[in-house]
């Protein structure tokens, strides 16, 4: 798939920062995008509107995806508005939030992204993609150890990764292909700022360690990138510091 005029794209957690950017990327090839917002309606509104005063579609869905009914108003969104699903970008996470239940990071990072997968698979056609977004400190976690405060998310996060590779028989039978797009720490980002606020200091010794932090245009680009690259299905795809990881 190397055109996405005429396609149908979901990006989760696209209000702002590096969904928001995908989200904004997959439009201007022609892709129609629900924007996916689970409180925050006019910021996601406000990605619309820019979508649309650039030329392309977009509509904004207000959905929980820790919920039954959450995935599957995103997918029948998709498909009333666009007429298919052909893309599903996974890049919703979270679990360092106060007061969603000592549970939420493993129903988010792993169960939310089962759901939401089964959901859109069954209505992606043959050729279409799947993109789950990790990082580095989740993807590597059993390897190599993370700061405190991040661990019980990076747990949860690697958790659903391996859930989801256990769909890859069932999607390549089905044509469809499963990619992994695992980033470092990225700057501005929510999680950055909790996890600098929650250990002084964290997001500087990264830096220094992996040399440069991608900024939240950069890494989404590199999510978008991988929409339409021409790798097998199963492929991680790894961006900004993973050296640091992998000689470990």
């Amino acid at each position: 798939m190397t055109d996405l005029s005429a396609k149908g794209a979901i990006v989760t957690g696209s209000s702002r920062g590096i969904g928001a950017e995908v989200a904004k990327i997959l439009a201007a090839q022609g892709a129609g995008v629900v924007i996916n917002y689970r409180q925050k309606a006019p910021r996601a509104n406000k990605i619309v509107a820019a979508i649309t005063e650039a030329g392309g579609r977009a509509v904004a869905v207000g959905a929980d995806l820790t919920t039954p009914e959450g995935p599957v108003a995103l997918v029948d969104a998709a498909i009333e508005n666009f007429g298919s699903l052909d893309v599903l970008v996974l890049n919703a996470s979270g679990g360092m939030e106060s007061g969603l239940g000592e549970d939420y990071a493993l129903r988010l990072n792993r169960d939310a992204q089962v759901a939401m997968l089964q959901a859109a698979t069954e209505k992606m056609a043959p050729g279409s993609r799947v993109v789950f977004v990790t990082s580095h400190q989740a993807h590597f976690i059993d390897q190599v150890e993370t700061m405190d405060a991040y661990e019980p998310v990076a747990r949860s996060k690697r958790a659903g990764e391996l859930a989801l590779r256990e769909f890859i028989p069932a999607l390549e039978a089905k044509g469809i292909t499963f990619v992994v797009v695992s980033g470092d720490m990225i700057e501005g980002t929510i999680t950055a700022t909790l996890l600098d606020r929650a250990e002084p200091g964290a997001i500087e010794a990264r830096r220094a360690a992996a040399g440069k932090l991608y900024s939240v245009e950069e890494f989404g680009a590199e999510v978008a990138a991988m929409v339409t690259a021409d790798v097998a299905t199963g492929h991680t795809e790894y961006v900004g510091g993973a050296g640091d990881f992998l000689k470990k």
